[in-house]
């Protein structure tokens, strides 16, 4: 099992840039595939980036591509999400979320643990 805590979320101004972190508990944080999901109000969660375990593959939603930059220090048991060129539409409560495996990695029923949220939040 795995606790996941985000951090860095924040106000900021459209075309600025923030950095989330999540940080994972135990010693096992390399065997889990991590992922970052949002959830703007009145919307359903969604996807948003995820890296492999090794951090080799990552993988992005349309919407962020070009724009964020998904990362992990597996010594430091950390996962991070580089937000550049923010946008008022990327404001949501960001997610951390954690799973074994690697198929249909935006699925986020297949998530097995999540973190409690950070909100960043995008002035126009």
């Amino acid at each position: 099992q795995v606790q996941l805590v985000e951090s860095g979320g924040g106000l900021v101004q459209a075309g600025g840039s923030l950095r989330l972190s999540c940080a994972a508990s135990g010693r096992t944080f390399s065997s889990y595939v991590m992922g970052w999901f949002r959830q703007a109000p009145g919307k359903e969660r969604e996807f948003v980036a995820a890296i492999s375990w090794s951090g080799g593959s990552r993988y992005y939603a349309d919407s962020v591509k070009g724009r964020f930059t998904i990362s992990r220090d597996n010594a430091k048991n950390t996962v991070y999400l580089q937000m550049n060129s923010l946008k008022p539409e990327d404001t949501a409560v960001y997610f951390c979320a954690a799973r074994n495996s690697i198929v249909e990695i935006t699925a986020e029923k297949l998530y097995d643990y999540w973190g409690q949220g950070t909100q960043v939040t995008v002035s126009s």
